[in-house]
């Protein structure tokens, strides 16, 4: 080899070489290339689809086309006959054993995102990052897609999939041509370590966010009441907490946790999640109206928590999500989404909300209620095969898409929490998004486990997706202050939303102190806080916070 060449090829990194030759340059930014192979999949079986030049793939009635779209790539799909249920995009080239890999989660994290060695068909949802120890790689797909996708990195490729299920079934597309989804890259620059390249790589994920006017901070009951709450008990907590609040130009806000519902006489008011009408009360909060004007009057902002797809123990069958493993329980039947009656009736309680003078809601459990899994149980497939919407014309991704505009449309200007969301269907139209598997007001290990690992590898989304919300301080007697203090200092110096859950007789005057100086602190804007040691620790000890560099013990 020529020496020259080597001295040039040595001198590029492995992630900047695969970049290179994936992408071509386009203006001031790169596009991806055109895939070297295009598969569809129906009736469990994969199929190659054949180039017919100008970025154009056909199997007998199956298209697949890619055209540009602005910075993106965009995909469309086409199959008139065919219940297509994934399109498969591969480009071929060597990735280093010796190559870092990050992806992000389908929903919510459960303590298991890191930057790890690449593995043969792992599943990298909606993005992965691949850094070299000298520059960073991004490969993903726009916020708001109507496939949900996922990349996975091979020793001699990189493939994106776009699973386009209807439920447990292909969809069934007709005449319609599907925008499934837009492909965006970028590499970092020689000034950006990892993290910031993610931060501006999520920004062009998502070009069009919907975030907080002000830093969002506060109070939720659930980490000490579990559901066992009350219009009492709301006014007690909001009312001690309400004499540490100093800044008065941003208040705080007191979320109103699951528990206040009206019951299911199937269950006799032992599921707290669960309530047959989320537009009524139970008789231990009796006017929620009166609740909200209640939280003002002591100083804070009101907000309520929902489950958006509850239905009644004596709906009509017809109406209900057909019931698959994950969502058999008879007392806790689901609405079909797809059913504009249903629709209809979430816009309705979200409505409520906005008229008993609430000014944030948080729905919870949606992907769940959808899909009958949680996103760690999302290995194989999003939900078992062999079940359909009302609607077979569209992709899960579309219907989910739906159910979210229609909650944004019905809040107006209140603001969104997302908790167990899609993560990047969410992200545009919620001003928040629960980012991570419970934290707890029981257990120190489930707040490490689950905090710490969410907030350090999802920050990069933090006023980009969204304002990314790490969950709660869980402040009880049960979990030890001295890891509490240190968990309510990461999340108050981070400037994401801070949310304490206390417990009234664990908060002594060292907790109030600590707590009066969160609050102050948490109504300001601050920046970013940066996961130091995050390419080798999966819960980051090393913060840089407010430009100081912090050391916590976990243990």
């Amino acid at each position: 080899m020529h020496r020259r060449h080597f001295v040039k090829l040595s001198a590029t990194t492995m992630a900047a070489l695969l970049f290179s030759r994936i992408t071509h340059a386009q203006g001031n930014h790169s596009l991806i290339n055109t895939p070297d192979e295009v598969w569809g999949q129906a009736d469990g079986d994969w199929f190659r689809l054949t180039s017919t030049g100008d970025s154009l793939f056909v199997h007998k009635d199956t298209e697949v086309s890619l055209k540009t779209n602005g910075d993106a790539k965009g995909v469309y799909i086409q199959s008139p006959l065919t219940a297509l249920t994934a399109v498969r995009l591969k480009w071929k080239h060597p990735v280093s054993s010796t190559t870092k890999s990050l992806g992000d989660h389908w929903e919510r994290t459960y303590g298991d995102v890191a930057w790890k060695s690449p593995a043969p068909g792992v599943k990298n949802p909606w993005y992965v990052l691949l850094y070299d120890d000298h520059q960073t790689a991004c490969f993903g797909v726009k916020t708001g897609c109507n496939a949900i996708c996922f990349w996975t990195v091979n020793p001699d490729s990189i493939e994106l999939t776009l699973d386009t299920h209807s439920g447990g079934i292909g969809v069934q597309l007709g005449t319609r041509k599907l925008h499934a989804a837009d492909i965006i890259t970028t590499q970092s620059t020689a000034a950006e370590n990892p993290f910031a390249t993610a931060q501006r790589f999520c920004k062009l994920m998502c070009p069009k966010a919907r975030l907080p006017k002000q830093p969002v901070y506060g109070i939720n009951d659930w980490y000490f009441a579990y559901g066992n709450n009350s219009q009492k008990l709301i006014n007690e907590i909001t009312g001690i907490m309400a004499d540490l609040v100093t800044d008065t130009g941003n208040r705080p806000f007191s979320v109103i946790d699951a528990g206040w519902a009206e019951y299911s006489p199937l269950w006799q008011g032992d599921a707290s999640c669960w309530s047959e009408d989320f537009s009524k009360p139970n008789d231990k909060f009796t006017d929620m109206r009166l609740m909200a004007d209640q939280v003002k009057g002591l100083g804070m902002r009101p907000g309520i928590w929902t489950r958006a797809l509850c239905a009644r123990h004596d709906e009509s069958p017809s109406l209900l999500a057909p019931q698959i493993k994950g969502r058999d329980d008879v007392r806790n039947p689901i609405l079909d989404p797809t059913i504009t009656e249903n629709i209809e009736r979430v816009k309705h309680n979200i409505s409520t909300y906005k008229q008993w003078g609430y000014e944030m809601v948080k729905h919870d459990f949606s992907t769940y209620d959808i899909t009958g899994r949680w996103g760690f149980e999302m290995t194989d497939s999003i939900t078992q095969p062999g079940w359909s919407f009302n609607d077979k014309s569209k992709t899960t991704a579309e219907i989910i898409n739906h159910l979210y505009h229609a909650i944004r449309e019905s809040a107006g200007d209140m603001y969104i929490i997302g908790c167990n969301t899609m993560s990047h269907l969410s992200a545009g139209l919620f001003e928040l998004n629960r980012i991570g598997d419970d934290t707890s007001g029981q257990e120190w290990a489930r707040t490490l486990k689950m905090g710490v690992n969410t907030l350090g590898f999802r920050l990069p989304q933090h006023n980009a997706f969204y304002a990314v919300d790490g969950d709660c301080v869980g402040l009880t007697n049960k979990v030890p202050w001295e890891k509490n203090k240190q968990w309510l200092q990461l999340l108050t110096e981070s400037s994401a939303p801070l949310f304490i859950s206390a417990q009234p007789d664990a908060l002594g005057a060292e907790q109030k102190a600590s707590i009066k100086e969160s609050f102050a602190k948490a109504a300001k804007v601050q920046p970013i806080a940066e996961p130091l040691d995050w390419l080798t620790n999966a819960r980051p000890a090393k913060w840089k916070l407010n430009n100081n560099v912090v050391d916590f013990d976990w243990g």
